[in-house]
């Protein structure tokens, strides 16, 4: 056995183990194998063992010669595209057919054969005096050959005027062609009219074409060499075509079906091809042509004749076509900016075309369109006018479109922005981020048309930056982000939440939700609210990405995994500090959104981990305090920022709090930044001072859960020094320091956590008594709250000393004006203290009431006199967002799935949110007083010159009056401030109501607010709302006019008529006695029983208790009980605008679910009978005494609230009391001012369709009336001529059974007939059942007097209407006008006939003509004389 080589061996050793192998001739372990040649298919294969194939020809080998053909290029074989499909005959000998297919190099050497030069002429070179022959240079040449189609270069021009040359040169003139050509077709009609026999009518158009045809397809003579190659070919070509004409058409059939058997198929179709489409004959030809046509263009027109225009038509549209784009590219030197030179290489004939681009971009100027032109942007995101001209240095012009005009769009910057360029897809994402942060605050609201943003999500910008967080580069992932900041974050919100974060309930926000979610909520009506925010998450999970950020840009960006990236590009990508802060920024808007986000960045895996331990650490390096230090990492280093991130974390509910407190550590890090005084912090003084205002919010928030108080205990002596320093910043406003701003808002959160303290330990002392006294009724235990009342109440003392010293500052403009936020935090720290220790056992209450006596006379008194306090209450009107909606009204770029407090007109220094406003200090000035009158009763009257500033009623008088403002994010924030102004004026009104005399003249002004108010309060105030209901809406103290004689009034005011034409007598009733009630009567009543009123309508509102129970613990300070500052969610007020129908309204969807469910209710109990009076009487005596409180709810939902008595129950409006108000409301409704803004076809608040509603309540007129005059009218009112037709068609149409019963005298109907019959009704369908009705006696006026007057006033005006018409309702109108003069009734006849007018008066209700007016009686005899004759004309035939 042969052995192996092994390493080391040298090169003999190898040369030895070869010979041994040759010598021993063992079989190789490789073998070659030769590839199969791809050109020979199956039979050139190789076989298993590698053996070359045998040959089936003879085959010569020399010596001197290879047996296999050298390789001459590396290049791939060709293949023959017609492999086998040689021609063979019968006749050919076998040896003669291999020997020519031999490829061997033998048959080329033996099958030489030269080229025929015998018939070649042979020229001799012309002589020249030249060493060497002259070449041939393309500037010898003129190119005037025009190009066709498409572009070519000087060369090629050159080298086509040159065979046009040579070729005009040999060619035959234009005459003989033009002769020749006149001659053929002659020729050929008369070799076909000798009698040949027909072509096969099977060759089509093509084979006539070849007859006809003077060139041949397939023939071309190229192969033979010589000059009188075409002629051959030509000559061949004539003899094909005498040789077709000499065959029958069977004989040429059976030639070609033994040539296709012969050829292969592809063959065939290669023939084909070159027979129907040879290009180059076709272009020659039509050249030819063109030539031609020049000629005979050129000759006179007696030579050509009419015959020869050749359609010049078509020449002269060609050519101005061409010379069209000829004027286009037309350049010169002139338009170049560098002017080419002789001297340069192959620059002596300047190419223009090749150059045009050189050329400067013509000036933009603006198109005169109606479509607008597309916004270009700059690299800065700013809007360029479609005039400018910018030079092109700036890199703004390198896009397709419109390349004269600076900057990009919207298009090509999505373009750019998915480009493999990196820096291009950077450039282009912050230009993006750019657009947007300008289009948010509005700079493109005056100049573009619609809605950047709008556009920007449509196109799916959102999910372009979400893909964009995802790259890998750096660049790239902060464009992204910076671009998803600007598109989500206002940087104005945060300032302004943050500036109302001191306020009175400022610390608690609206949640940042979309307030447009596309949510079907009908099926969920029976679901609480856990079952409701359940159904809601499993609804958004099952949507697809796209969907939910559709309606709500921060869930879907959730649902995309967001934090996930964040935490990722925070903790591994570790960013520039702005990237950080942008990132910041973010995250706090989505902790912003809802508990529900809240909860998600709180789940997501070591991102607050990484927030507190890279941007909250307790030690970093010193150098960042340095001046001129450049920050390159924030992480390692304390933020602002990102505390103020903790901080809106913690708001969104107790859980989270008490996570962030103990589980990542804040507390130590609330430590750390409280303990250490600004000024000592290793940071730039703004950073450090802002960091220890949001760690002192952070804490507030905390105990504002009646959390992280034990810090309390621990920091105390840091904040009696705070507190002590507080006085200095009166001589930082008047040295006018730059921080003095921050340090004010620091102190402002200083005493807003100690107001939270404070709150938390006054209701300590409840707690402990409650949990000694180990009731087994408390279910939940609450531990005991870790501070003590005893541990606050010392602070007192150096809060009120600085309050008095700020307020000596009230008349100083600028130093007030920044020493507001904190004089106004003082105030509710007083109004929270004195609440909280007048419920201390510990307290002697003798000494808290001289306290507040001290406090009224020595500080609220004197500030109430002072000018300054005067001016703020003229201000009121001025900065109101109610007296001025506008000023609320959502930005123009505002979209609904991003919520946003952004604003029309911004937040000027005059706007409820603006530094100069009153209302947050008025707010909290009010918010005291209300608690010291609550505590002492008896300085109540001390503060009653509050009520009398002018300032303030003007503002009242005008705030209640507007109409009810749109509920948006930005609105409900402003509004629910401004409301709590509005409910300490009220509280305060009603302490004063039973206490001062001199108060009266106020009490209409306020209970009109009181009511306006109750339906404008948003969700979050519900104890707002109670507590107006409770002591203000139902209180006779402010309805002033029963005791002052409003009932005696208002029957002398229906004796007279004041104010109305209408007949307010009230409609009658089956009970007659109870008919006679006056409306001073039913309003006395009704006074009388206003506390009954108001306990039905407190227990009709018992839904609200849960939301009720929240509510009351967050303005009573309960932090034990408060779950999130996040507010409920704005979907609109709390009560609806309709509030005072809605126990009617509840009574009529109990019902009708109980009969829905298959339940008979055939008498209803007598406490729902009270219920129903209650509210009709304070329906009555809002519509009598407060009419334009509810003059937003139209009349017509007044009226279908009023209906649901007659749709509840069966005789519910029967009974005495109930019948009684119903007619006094309707006849209030029935006055002429109601009755003309009463509109039926417009949708009204809360009814699906007013036609349905009307439907049932027919159905119910006809079960249970009794013919009831009362329900009459409210069946007859929908039927007024200008209400929709449909509601006439389903009385007269469907129900004509109520006209037996619908007998409302004429004299008692309130509603006068001109409503009815006017204009005349133009409907035949109506006319026609109008007229039915009237015959078949349905209808008459002792059954139905008022429809029945109405319908007899419509079919005679129709019958004896002369206008020109269609034929229908002409032959219709002379029909009924026919069958009224042969009707039987003459009483109805009579009626039709001779109706004339109305006249309310008349025991018919109209009156009659004694004769017809001759134009009536005439047209009556032509209609009628016209039918006589026709029938006459019938009976002789």
């Amino acid at each position: 056995m042969l052995s192996r080589p092994k390493p080391g061996e040298s090169e003999a050793d190898l040369l030895h183990f070869q010979n041994q192998f040759l010598a021993s001739r063992a079989s190789p372990a490789v073998k070659i194998v030769k590839k199969a040649d791809k050109r020979k298919g199956e039979e050139g294969s190789t076989d298993a063992e590698g053996h070359l194939p045998q040959s089936s020809k003879d085959v010569v080998m020399l010596d001197d010669f290879p047996d296999v053909l050298p390789a001459l290029t590396p290049a791939p074989s060709k293949k023959s595209k017609i492999k086998s499909a040689c021609v063979h005959f019968e006749d050919d000998d076998p040896e003669k057919r291999l020997d020519s297919h031999d490829q061997h190099i033998t048959a080329v050497f033996s099958k030489i054969i030269e080229r025929n030069t015998s018939a070649v002429a042979v020229t001799m070179p012309v002589s020249t005096g030249d060493p060497f022959p002259r070449t041939f240079h393309r500037s010898e040449i003129k190119s005037e050959v025009k190009v066709g189609s498409g572009r070519k270069s000087i060369f090629a021009q050159k080298m086509a005027a040159r065979r046009a040359a040579e070729k005009a040169a040999t060619a035959p003139s234009a005459a003989e062609c033009l002769q020749k050509r006149s001659a053929a077709p002659d020729a050929l009609d008369a070799e076909g009219s000798a009698g040949e026999a027909p072509l096969p009518s099977s060759r089509g158009d093509k084979a006539g074409d070849f007859l006809t045809s003077q060139r041949p397809c397939l023939i071309t003579g190229e192969g033979l060499g010589n000059q009188k190659s075409e002629q051959e070919a030509q000559a061949i070509h004539k003899e094909n075509l005498e040789k077709l004409r000499s065959m029958s058409e069977e004989e040429i059939l059976q030639e070609q079906a033994r040539l296709l058997s012969q050829l292969d198929s592809s063959l065939v179709a290669f023939l084909k091809s070159r027979c129907g489409g040879n290009e180059g004959q076709k272009k020659e030809l039509k050249m030819e042509q063109n030539r031609l046509e020049e000629f005979v263009k050129s000759l006179p027109v007696a030579q050509h004749g009419v015959g020869s225009s050749l359609s010049m038509q078509e020449l002269s549209l060609e050519e101005s076509i061409r010379k069209e784009e000829n004027a286009k590219v037309e350049i010169t030197d002139d338009n170049l900016p560098v002017k080419p030179k002789k001297e340069w290489i192959h620059m002596d004939n300047v190419e223009f075309e090749k150059l045009e681009w050189m050329k400067d971009l013509p000036s933009p100027r603006q198109k005169k369109t109606k479509k607008g032109m597309q916004a270009r942007f700059s690299l800065k995101g700013e809007l360029i006018p479609a005039d400018a001209d910018l030079p092109t240095h700036l890199g703004l012009h390198h896009h397709g479109e419109e390349a004269e005009r600076a900057g990009y769009s919207l298009q090509e910057l999505f373009h750019l922005s998915r480009s493999q360029v990196i820096q291009q897809r950077t450039l282009a994402l912050q230009v993006l981020g750019r657009i947007v942060q300008k289009a948010r605050a509005g700079e493109f609201a005056s100049s573009l048309k619609g809605s950047v943003l709008r556009l920007l999500l449509d196109a799916g910008f959102l999910f372009l930056l979400r893909f964009s967080l995802d790259d890998a580069v750096e660049n790239v992932m902060a464009a992204s982000v910076g671009a998803l900041r600007a598109l989500l974050v206002s940087l104005d919100d945060e300032k302004y939440l943050d500036w109302t974060f001191s306020w009175y309930q400022g610390m608690a926000a609206f949640p940042f939700v979309s307030s447009n979610e596309e949510e079907e909520e009908e099926e969920e009506e029976d679901l609480n609210g856990t079952e409701k925010s359940q159904d809601k998450k499993l609804k958004d999970e099952n949507k697809p990405d796209p969907d939910v950020a559709r309606y709500d840009v921060v869930k879907g960006l959730l649902k995309t995994r967001i934090q996930h990236r964040l935490r990722y590009i925070l903790e591994v990508v570790r960013p520039v500090p702005a990237v950080v802060l942008d990132i910041l920024h973010i995250l706090t808007h989505i902790a912003r959104h809802s508990s529900e986000a809240c909860s998600q960045l709180l789940d997501c895996p070591r991102l607050i981990e990484t927030i507190v331990r890279e941007f909250l650490p307790t030690q970093w390096d010193p150098q960042v305090a340095e001046p001129g230090y450049i920050l390159t990492s924030l992480h390692g280093v304390a933020c602002a920022t990102a505390m103020k991130f903790i901080r809106v974390l913690a708001s969104g509910g107790r859980n989270a709090t008490a996570r962030l407190l103990n589980k990542f550590e804040m507390k130590s890090r609330l430590s750390r930044f409280i303990a250490e005084d600004p000024l000592d912090l290793l940071l730039p003084r703004e950073e450090a001072i802002r960091l220890s205002t949001e760690a002192f919010r952070l804490w507030a928030v905390a105990a504002g859960y009646g959390q992280a108080c034990d810090l309390y205990r621990d920091l105390y002596p840091m904040l009696v020094r705070i507190l002590q320093s507080l006085p200095e910043l009166l001589s930082a406003c008047h040295g006018k320091s730059p921080l003095v701003e921050l340090s004010v808002q620091r102190a402002a959160a200083v005493v807003t956590l100690l107001i939270h303290v404070t709150q938390t330990a006054g209701y300590t002392a409840e707690l402990q008594a409650r949990l000694s006294s180990n009731s087994s009724e408390d279910s939940e235990q609450i531990p005991p709250l870790p501070v003590a009342w005893k541990q606050v109440s010392g602070l007192k003392p150096f809060l009120e000393t600085n309050l008095k010293k700020f307020l000596q500052e009230i008349s100083q403009t600028e130093t007030w004006q920044t020493l507001q936020p904190l004089t106004t935090t003082y105030m509710i720290y007083l109004g929270v203290y004195y609440n909280a220790c007048s419920q201390q056992p510990s307290v002697n209450p003798v000494d808290c009431l001289e306290e507040l006596e001290h406090l009224t006379s020595e500080v609220l008194q004197p500030l109430l006199s002072q000018p300054a306090i005067c001016s703020m209450w003229d201000l009121l009107r001025l900065c109101s967002a109610l007296c001025n909606p506008l000023s609320c009204s959502p930005a123009p770029e505002s979209v609904f799935s991003i919520a946003s407090l952004s604003c029309t007109g911004g937040k000027p220094p005059l706007s409820l949110v603006g530094f100069k406003s009153p209302f947050p200090f008025l707010t909290a000035l009010l918010f005291l007083i209300n608690s010291i009158t609550h505590i002492h009763k008896g300085l109540t009257s001390k503060y009653s010159s509050v009520l009398g500033f002018r300032g303030l009623k003007d503002y009242l008088h005008q705030s209640w009056q507007t109409g009810p403002p749109s509920v948006t994010p930005s609105s409900a924030w402003i509004l629910r401030h401004e409301y709590h102004l509005q409910y300490f004026v009220l509280a305060l009104a009603q302490k004063m109501a039973g206490t001062c005399p001199d108060y009266t003249q106020h009490a209409s002004l306020h209970h009109c607010v009181a009511m306006a108010l109750l339906s404008r309060l948003l969700p979050g105030s519900e104890h707002v709302a109670y507590e107006v209901l409770l002591d203000l809406a139902f209180n006779p103290e402010f309805l002033l006019e029963g005791k002052a004689g409003g009932p005696e009034a208002a029957d002398f005011s229906d004796i007279l008529h004041l104010g109305s034409s209408a007949k307010l007598a009230q409609p009658g009733s089956v009970a007659a006695f109870f008919s006679k009630a006056t409306r001073g009567a039913l309003l006395k009543e009704s006074y009388q029983n206003l506390p009954s009123i108001r306990s039905c309508y407190l227990s009709h509102f018992v839904h609200l208790q849960p939301t009720l129970m929240r509510s009351q613990a967050s303005y009573q300070g309960r932090t034990y009980l408060i779950q999130s500052m996040l507010l409920p969610e704005v979907k609109g007020p709390i009560l609806p605008s309709d509030w005072p129908f809605f126990p009617l309204i509840s009574l009529y969807n109990k019902v009708t679910n109980a009969e829905t469910q298959g339940a008979v209710l055939n008498s209803l109990p007598l406490d729902l009978v009270n219920t129903v009076t209650w509210n009709l009487q304070w329906v009555l005596l809002l519509e009598t005494w407060r009419s334009r409180t509810l003059q937003s709810i139209p009349t017509a939902a007044k009226l279908a609230r009023l209906m649901c008595v007659f749709l509840t129950g069966g005789d519910l409006f029967l009974e005495p009391a109930i019948h009684r108000y119903t007619a006094a409301l309707l006849s209030v409704y029935c006055q002429p001012k109601a009755l003309d803004s009463l509109n039926l076809d417009a949708p009204l608040p809360g009814l699906a369709s007013f036609h349905d509603l009307y439907i049932s309540l027919l159905e119910q007129f006809e079960g249970v009336s009794f013919g009831d005059p009362l329900f009459g009218i409210f069946v007859l009112l929908p039927l007024q001529k200008r209400f929709s037709i449909h509601l006439r068609l389903s009385v007269f149409g469907e129900h004509t059974s109520i006209l037996r019963s619908l007998g409302v005298p004429l004299q008692q109907f309130p509603v006068p007939l001109e409503r009815y019959t006017s204009p005349p009704e133009d409907n035949l369908n109506l006319l026609r059942l109008y007229f039915r009705t009237l015959v078949t006696g349905a209808l008459r006026p002792t059954w139905c007097p008022v429809l029945y007057v109405v319908a007899v006033a419509h079919v005679n005006s129709f019958i004896f209407s002369q206008d020109s018409t269609t034929q229908e309702t002409d032959a219709v109108r002379k029909s009924m006008l026919r069958k009224s003069w042969l009707l039987v009734d003459e009483t109805l006849k009579t009626h039709l006939l001779y109706y004339r007018l109305l006249n309310a008066e008349s025991p018919l209700g109209f009156d009659l003509y004694e004769q017809l007016p001759p134009m009536r009686l005439k047209y009556l005899q032509l209609v009628t004389q016209k039918e006589n004759k026709e029938n006459a004309s019938v009976l002789v035939s």
